[in-house]
C-alpha cells in the first residue's frame, strides 16, 4: 500500500456482487491527496459503484476500501460521509429549504456555532458564484438548472471537507451552461487543496477537469493515465473513447 500520508483513498483488492454478478472486480486504486481523480467509462461500469464505496452507502464484499489510511468499514458512516463531500446531478436540494438552509445543512449536523455558519455560508455561495444577497432566500425551485448545480456544490463544501465526491454533477445541464459548471470547478480546484473524484462518461470534461483518469468497463479498472497519456495511448480500452472525443473535435474543426 502507499504512504498514507500521501494516499487519500485506496482500493485493495475490492469486489461488490449483487447475487452472482460482479459490479466491480478486483479493483486497486490510489487517489492521491490533492488530486482530481476521473472515473471513466460507459454506462454501468461501475463508475457509481466505486464513488459509493468510498463514503460507504455501500461496502466491499471483499477487500479494503481505505479513507485516510482506515478501512471505511471501521468508520462510522454518518462521521464518514460528514468527512465527504458529495455534489450529485441536480445538486440533490431539499425543496423546502432555501439556498441558505441548504448550505448549512451539514455545519448545522456538525453543531458549528450560528456566529460560524452564517459567515462560513456567505463565503461558499460567493465562491460558485452565487451571491448570498440576491440567493440565500431562494428556493431550489426558483434556481435554474446551473444554479442548483451550483448551490449543491456550495452544499459539498461548506464543512470544509478534505474529500469531494462528485457524481456526474453537470451531466443534467445545458451545454453552455454545463461548460460554465466546468470552468468555475477549475476555478475553485485551483483556490481549495481538495481531494476529488470525479464521476464522468463524457471523454472532453475527463480530460478538461482531470489530474489523472481511471477508466473503468464492466467493474475492471482497465488503467489509470494522465490526459496526456489517455490522448496517446495505444491501449485498446482507451479507443472507443479516443475515437470519440477526436471526431467531435473534427467535426466542430469542419463546421468552423
Amino acid at each position: 500500500m502507499n504512504d498514507s500520508s500521501e494516499t487519500a483513498i485506496e482500493f485493495a483488492g475490492v469486489d461488490y456482487r449483487i447475487g452472482g454478478r460482479a459490479l466491480i472486480a478486483d479493483l486497486n486504486l490510489s487517489v492521491c491527496r490533492g488530486e482530481t481523480l476521473m472515473l471513466l467509462g460507459r454506462s454501468g461500469s461501475g463508475k457509481t459503484t466505486t464513488l459509493k464505496l468510498i463514503n460507504r452507502l455501500l461496502d466491499p464484499c471483499r477487500g479494503t476500501v481505505l479513507v485516510d489510511g482506515r478501512a471505511t468499514t471501521q468508520w462510522d458512516a454518518i462521521r464518514l460521509r460528514r468527512h465527504i463531500g458529495y455534489a450529485i446531478q441536480e445538486g440533490g436540494l431539499f425543496p423546502h429549504y432555501t439556498v441558505a438552509e441548504n448550505v448549512a445543512l451539514v455545519p448545522r449536523l456538525e453543531h458549528w456555532e450560528a456566529a460560524r455558519i452564517a459567515p462560513r455560508v456567505r463565503e461558499v455561495l460567493q465562491l460558485v458564484g452565487l451571491p448570498y444577497a440576491e440567493f440565500s432566500g431562494r428556493y431550489p425551485d426558483q434556481l435554474s438548472g446551473g444554479q442548483r448545480q451550483r448551490c449543491g456544490l456550495a452544499r459539498a463544501l461548506a464543512a470544509d471537507p478534505p474529500i469531494l465526491l462528485m457524481d456526474e454533477p453537470f451531466g443534467a445541464l445545458d451545454p453552455i451552461t454545463r461548460a460554465e459548471m466546468q470552468q468555475e470547478f477549475l476555478r475553485i480546484k485551483k483556490t481549495l487543496s481538495k481531494t476529488v473524484v470525479f464521476v464522468t462518461h463524457d471523454v472532453a470534461e475527463a480530460l478538461l477537469l482531470g489530474d489523472r483518469i481511471a477508466l473503468l468497463e464492466s467493474g475492471a479498472l482497465k488503467g489509470i493515465f494522465t490526459p496526456a497519456e489517455f490522448l496517446h495511448s495505444a491501449d485498446a480500452a482507451i479507443q472507443p473513447f479516443r475515437d470519440a472525443f477526436l471526431a467531435m473535435q473534427r467535426n466542430f474543426q469542419v463546421r468552423g
